[in-house]
């Protein structure tokens, strides 16, 4: 299989120069990551486009705003989170964080952490792809969960035990079918075991959601 030249690819866009600018003078870590990487390697357009933050995610957001001319930016600082909109893409910006559940709630209790800890608590491993624009290492791949793979399998799969997964947050058990069923990916045998065991779960999702 060919794989994708990602440096090369990264470099049509122009802002994430500019991104990748940034990092080196605020001196955190930036990466790309999640679905604007996998919808670049399965060729889809793309709308949204994730920045994972190992520092301080609001200065870096805030400043890179201003760099590209943008006044208009959302911040959520209780959630280490801001998104502004440019050149038709919605930008997210998030900071590496650690996630942990009460079994009433979906809301998770965040409080911060490593690359590996924000990586390993999404959803599916082909969302779990992450890019660096870090000056040293720009357009290296970072697939700590087979995600690529997964992507040329076909598979939708879990990083962690679905088990965990799921119980943390059963919403991901209807996002399992859904992008199996937009991608026509098929779905790992141990997901939907755990999806049957853990259906009651389901109850803590709100109706609107699961519609």
């Amino acid at each position: 299989l060919i794989i994708m030249n990602f440096k090369e690819e990264l470099k049509k866009f122009k802002f994430l120069q500019t991104a990748s600018k940034l990092s080196e003078e605020t001196g955190v870590e930036v990466y790309v990551v999640g679905g604007f990487i996998r919808d670049l390697i399965l060729k889809k357009g793309v709308e949204d486009i994730d920045f994972l933050i190992v520092g301080d995610v609001m200065k870096y957001a805030q400043t890179f705003a201003s760099t590209l001319g943008i006044n208009d930016i959302v911040v959520f600082k209780t959630f280490g989170t801001a998104h502004f909109n440019h050149q038709g893409l919605n930008f997210e910006f998030v900071a590496a964080r650690k996630e942990s559940y009460r079994k009433s709630s979906r809301k998770p209790l965040v409080s911060e952490g490593t690359f590996f800890d924000d990586i390993s608590r999404r959803d599916f491993t082909i969302n779990t792809l992450a890019v660096s624009i870090l000056k040293e290492n720009f357009g290296e791949v970072i697939d700590h969960f087979n995600g690529i793979d997964d992507i040329w399998k076909k598979l939708i799969r879990t990083p962690l035990d679905p088990k965990i997964t799921f119980d943390d947050d059963p919403l991901r058990i209807l996002r399992t079918f859904r992008f199996a069923s937009q991608l026509n990916f098929n779905v790992d045998e141990s997901i939907l075991k755990s999806a049957e065991e853990l259906r009651d779960r389901l109850e803590i999702v709100s109706q609107e959601r699961k519609t």
